[in-house]
């Protein structure tokens, strides 16, 4: 049973611990959120991955890592999710659980102390971060927005989100754009991180065989740091009434193309008919016996690949599909005789049964993994809807396909986007 203990210190931070002793290590990970906006967001994503570079007591990579292969392997990485409307930072430190280095008295202290340093005390010169760390991590920033075009599955993914939300905060990149990070310097960047690390809500998950008086301990001993009042997070725009159906083509140099159309669904997490959303996108394009890949790619071979996929924080959902270009018309019909065939209850009973089972196995595999346990409970903490795994089991259980049947009756198609040949 996945039931994370919580604790809000004086300073504010929240700090979650899951004990358990099915992982050999413990983890622990940090988020600080931030509302999301397009002049903030290439400024937010940059901040991690230049704490990462190196602190006062390790200034450079080389140092930390060393350091960190002392503490028996342990592994310190840094991140920037989309969550909805907000970005959240991560900071994730794994190290092996000190039960099995008896002789190591001071494993969980030294490696939150690397933590720590690495939020409140990374290099500065001046009054701004190390500039070279700032310069690399900025090219870093802009070949990973502009190499986004590489990926023509994403890419078209992207493109049909910021179409379909364009007028929304969700339509913001999460690594922002190329041309916001010719403002940012090395003191702007350190400025408003410090303001960011004293308002913006920090969490701590801590997952592993652990002692929860102790952890609640010594987090409070080592997140010692002051803070302000909390910025409100603002919450995610999910209830929209589709006007009129937005149709974009884009033209590049491929040789196939990608239909992403985007629904709204009008669901959110914490809403009754939630799991029964999640069987509606795993009977339409979830899994290798749904709709999309049983009738659009294998039997009328009219599709590379098709499936489809729920952005849960946001309430909408995607299909993805690679096609010959001359077959896009074709294509478009038959995907859209699959959402509208679950809409008139058109469910086979092996395509409802094969999708409980797939959810089932999905819930118990994370079990097998921290960093999923975590993000889980991320999500659950944002969206407000905690359960246990017990809970979120009962609750896939209970759906019907009646239950599918009426959360389709709510989902409205938005966006076509339509990656295309230049010819």
């Amino acid at each position: 049973m996945t039931q994370f203990l919580n604790k809000t210190l004086p300073n504010g931070i929240n700090v979650y611990v899951y004990p358990t002793d099915k992982f050999k290590t413990i983890v622990i990970s940090v988020f600080l959120h931030q509302n999301l906006h397009q002049d903030l967001a290439a400024k937010t994503a940059l901040i991690p991955f230049v704490l990462e570079r190196g602190t006062k007591t390790w200034p450079t990579t080389r140092e930390l890592v060393k350091y960190l292969e002392n503490l028996y392997g342990a592994d310190i990485i840094t991140e920037i999710q989309k969550r909805g409307e907000r970005q959240v930072l991560q900071f994730l430190l794994e190290i092996v659980n000190p039960l099995y280095i008896p002789e190591e008295k001071d494993l969980q202290r030294k490696g939150l102390q690397v933590l720590k340093e690495i939020l409140t005390n990374p290099v500065v010169e001046g009054n701004g971060f190390k500039e070279s760390y700032v310069k690399r991590e900025k090219e870093i920033i802009k070949n990973l927005i502009e190499g986004l075009k590489n990926d023509k599955v994403s890419y078209a993914v992207e493109r049909c989100i910021q179409e379909m939300c364009g007028d929304e905060k969700y339509g913001v990149y999460r690594l922002g754009k190329v041309q916001d990070l010719g403002g940012i310097d090395a003191a702007n960047l350190y400025e408003y991180y410090r303001e960011l690390l004293s308002r913006a809500p920090l969490d701590v998950f801590v997952l592993g065989e652990v002692n929860p008086d102790n952890i609640f301990s010594l987090m409070e001993e080592t997140f010692d740091f002051s803070r302000e009042n909390a910025l409100e997070m603002e919450p995610t725009l999910i209830y929209k009434e589709v006007k009129e159906v937005r149709y974009k083509e884009e033209r590049l140099d491929v040789n196939q193309g990608k239909i992403t159309l985007g629904y709204r669904t009008n669901t959110a997490v914490k809403d009754d008919d939630y799991y029964a959303l999640h069987f509606y996108n795993g009977i339409l394009g979830g899994f290798p016996h749904s709709k999309l890949f049983q009738n659009v790619r294998e039997k009328a071979s009219l599709a590379y690949y098709s499936s489809s996929r729920l952005e849960r924080d946001k309430g909408i959902l995607l299909i993805a599909s690679g096609i010959e270009i001359k077959n896009y018309d074709r294509a478009l019909e038959i995907i859209q005789e699959q959402v509208k065939s679950i809409s008139e209850g058109n469910i086979s009973d092996y395509e409802f049964n094969s999708t409980r089972a797939g959810l089932l196995n999905h819930v118990r595999v994370s079990e097998d993994n921290p960093f999923q346990i975590i993000n889980r409970h991320l999500g659950d903490t944002i969206s407000g809807r905690q359960e246990t795994t017990e809970e979120i089991i009962e609750q896939i259980n209970r759906v019907t396909i009646g239950d599918v049947v009426k959360v389709a009756e709510k989902i409205r198609m938005d966006t076509i986007y339509f990656l295309r040949n230049k010819g």
